[in-house]
Parts: structure tokens; C-alpha cells; sequence
């Protein structure tokens, strides 16, 4: 498409500085999921759009009320509150609404030996910046306030609305964005600015947190012939779990057909016993597993509460002492995007118009997101944003400062010809 003087003008004003300032000033606040630096960080970005001049919302939410609800979608970090942030843009018709989102808390650092420096301490080297969360996605979130900066500084008059959702608790469940959504913040269609290296992510696969307890008989280790250990009693499970993995994952999505194993079936936590010489009396394994693009998760769940039940069939020790499963943790929905929805079409233009390259392509990502939860609120949803997702939660985390420039220019189109008068 032809950028308009308009767009021009919002795309000159965008401060790729600033924009690395900014992202390293947030790098620096260590917003852990469930952590004071959480609250503490959107109470920093609701600073910033007041400054903007956007009717802001920051509230605490009220966790009980969101827990009881049926619909929660689960948590894993303890938390004792969680703050909702939004904040929009004045409009002065009846345009439609574009909600920009990001999730602001982050996944814990894990070995700090494994950085080079602190990881809430941010490393330059040229044009990448190294830091917990700089993908993940505090990049997206620059990206989404340069953008609105930009706009604002064309001092243009919307028909419609710019709405800014930053919410907390995406790594363990996605109680942000269910608390927002519940407060009745809402609008036409979302992007959400999680890292996609340059490409459209139309769907999400599922992901739900299990848990399957296998019982042992202790004993002395000495005589460990006269007891049951819960390690040897897990082992013919784990071979079952993979098995299940490779059925799960014959005959995929085409939009989930790049990826090796489009539905990952992964155990994260493996604990058992409490004294070297005594034989352990339970095993406790947690993990994650993938759900298919529209597949229901009660479906999911009852194919691995299947499995593993029917290796305890199998084996005479847990045929009399079966392991039992649970679904404590983070229960995220596949989501995706209607099928031909201009959404797509709209970031995809704007991101060839910026980079003079080939439209991007459109795929489904393996990992639950927040995508689920405003699709499943009517809203049609995509991600789309700066850096890999593959060097998130790992030590090497870092993204390109002159790609988070590229997706705020073609945020600030997509905004410009969804709710201002200037296409």
C-alpha cells in the first residue's frame, strides 16, 4: 500500500533511542510472575500513559472473585495481588476499537551461571540487547508505547480507539488478561506483541499443567528388594507419556506442520524420596501437555489420564497401586484467529510496507499465550512482535533493538488505518 502523509509523519516521529532507553529501563525492573516487581512495573507503565494522556485504568483486582469464577484459567506462582492496567486513546467518533497487548511479568532467571552478568542487569553488544525478559516480552511492550508515542505525536484525531492492555500473569495461566477481560475492557480485534520473528501467529496450540503421583513401598536401602521404589514404578509411564507424544502428533494442523513436534508432551519436574537410603515411597512428576488447535482440553486430559492408567494396567505393582493424575497449574486453551479475517491482512501489509519485503507468513505456534483468552471472548486475535521465541526463559534471551523499531512502525500503520481517518 502507499504510506499517506499522515503515516509518514508517525513514522518519522518514531524515536528508535528512546526506544532503546526505554527497554533497558524496563529490563531493569525484575517483574518475576507473582513478584512486588510485577505490581511495581505496571504502576511504572501506567506513569507513561497518563503522560500520554490516555484514560487510564489501573486497578487491583480481586483475586478470590477470579478464582471462584468457572472459567479461571489456573496459576502456578503464589501471588497475594495482581494489578489490571489499561489505558485509551480518546475517540472522537465511532470507529472501531484496537487492543495492543502485553504481558509484562517474566519467567525466574534459573542458573545465574549460566549468564553472562546479572540477568536483571541489561548487556549492549551493538544492536542486541541481553536480559531476562527482553523477548519475552518486554520488547513487545516498548514496541506497543513507542507506537502510541508516534501516533500521538501526528496529533491526530481518531474515529476509533487505540486500547492498551498490560497485564500480569501470562507465564503461569493468563489471570491478567481473564481479570481484564472480566473488568469488560473489550474491543474489535487484538494484537498481542509476543516474539514471532517477523511472522504472523494466527493460533495457538494449548497447554495444560499435569501432575501423576506414583506410589512406592519404602524400605532400608539395604534391603530394597523387600520394598517398591516409586522411581523404577515411574519409568514404564514416562515410556508410556512419549508414546502418547508421537500419536498426538501424526496428521498436525498445516498451520502447526513447521515444528518437529507441533504438541509437545514434556516432563519439567521430577521429585521422589526424602532420605538417600530408603528406598522412595512416591514419585511425583509435573509436566506440560500440548493441546491441538481446537481440540477441547478435557479432551487432552482424558487421553493422558488414559495412558497412564493404562501402563498401571500393564504393570502389576501399579495395577494395585495406580499413580493418580491432577491438573493443578496454568490451563491454556488452543486459540486462532477466523478464518479470513482482515486482521491478518492488515499487520501483514504494514509489516511489508516497512520492510519492503515479502508479506509475512502465517503460522500457529506451539505454546499457550493470552491469544486464547480474547478469542474465546469474541475478539479476534493475532501475535505479532519482536525477537525469537527461542531464546526465551533461556540465558541467552536478547532481541534486536532495530526489530522492535520495525514492529512499532508497522504497529503505528496498523493502528493509523484502523482508527484514525488517514488510509
Amino acid at each position: 500500500m502507499i504510506i499517506n502523509d499522515v503515516e509518514a509523519a508517525a513514522l518519522a516521529a518514531v524515536d528508535e533511542a528512546a526506544i532503546g532507553r526505554l527497554l533497558l529501563d524496563l529490563l531493569a525492573v525484575p517483574s518475576v510472575t507473582g513478584s512486588a516487581a510485577e505490581s511495581e512495573l505496571q504502576h511504572v507503565l501506567a506513569g507513561h500513559l497518563e503522560r500520554m494522556d490516555l484514560d487510564v485504568d489501573l486497578w487491583s483486582m480481586d483475586l478470590p472473585d477470579l478464582r471462584a469464577h468457572d472459567d479461571f484459567p489456573g496459576g502456578e506462582a503464589p501471588r497475594t495481588e495482581a494489578w489490571g492496567l489499561v489505558g485509551n486513546t480518546r475517540s472522537h467518533g465511532d470507529g472501531p476499537t484496537l487492543i495492543l497487548q502485553g504481558h509484562v511479568d517474566v519467567v525466574p532467571p534459573g542458573d545465574p551461571a549460566q549468564w553472562r552478568g546479572d540477568p536483571f542487569r541489561p548487556r549492549v553488544e551493538g544492536d542486541v540487547v541481553h536480559g531476562r525478559g527482553a523477548c519475552d516480552m518486554k520488547a513487545g511492550v516498548v514496541a506497543i508505547l513507542a507506537a502510541l508515542a508516534a501516533i500521538r505525536a501526528t496529533q491526530t484525531t481518531p474515529r476509533g480507539q487505540v486500547s492498551v492492555h498490560f497485564v500480569v500473569s501470562e507465564e503461569d495461566g493468563g489471570l491478567g488478561a481473564f481479570g481484564t477481560l472480566q473488568r469488560g475492557h473489550t474491543g474489535d480485534a487484538c494484537i498481542i506483541t509476543e516474539p514471532t520473528g517477523g511472522a504472523l501467529m494466527i493460533a495457538n496450540g494449548g497447554a495444560l499443567t499435569f501432575r501423576i503421583e506414583v506410589p512406592g513401598q519404602a524400605t532400608h536401602g539395604s534391603t530394597r528388594y523387600a520394598g517398591v521404589s516409586a522411581i523404577d514404578a515411574y519409568l514404564p509411564i514416562h515410556a508410556a507419556l512419549a508414546r502418547l507424544e508421537a500419536r498426538r502428533n501424526t496428521g498436525v494442523d498445516p498451520l502447526m506442520s513447521a515444528y518437529p513436534v507441533a504438541y509437545p508432551l514434556s516432563v519439567g519436574t521430577v521429585q521422589a524420596g526424602d532420605w538417600a537410603s530408603s528406598v522412595p515411597d512416591l514419585l511425583v512428576a509435573e509436566g506440560r501437555l500440548g493441546v491441538a488447535l481446537g481440540e477441547e482440553p478435557a479432551q487432552a486430559r482424558a487421553e493422558l489420564e488414559a495412558c497412564v492408567a493404562e501402563a498401571c494396567a500393564s504393570d502389576p505393582w501399579l495395577r494395585a497401586n495406580p499413580a493418580v493424575v491432577t491438573w493443578p497449574g496454568g490451563q491454556f486453551a488452543s486459540g486462532r484467529l477466523p478464518g479470513g479475517h482482515p486482521l491478518a491482512t492488515l499487520v501483514a501489509d504494514a509489516h511489508a510496507d516497512i520492510t519492503r519485503e515479502a508479506r509475512p507468513t502465517e503460522q500457529g505456534a506451539p505454546y499457550g499465550s493470552d491469544l486464547r483468552l480474547y478469542a474465546g471472548a469474541g475478539i479476534p486475535t493475532l501475535q505479532y512482535g519482536p525477537g525469537d521465541v527461542r531464546l526465551a526463559h533461556g540465558p541467552q534471551e536478547q532481541v534486536s533493538v532495530s526489530e522492535v523499531v520495525t514492529v512499532t512502525q508497522s504497529l503505528v500503520l496498523a493502528a493509523l488505518r484502523t482508527v484514525y481517518p488517514t488510509a
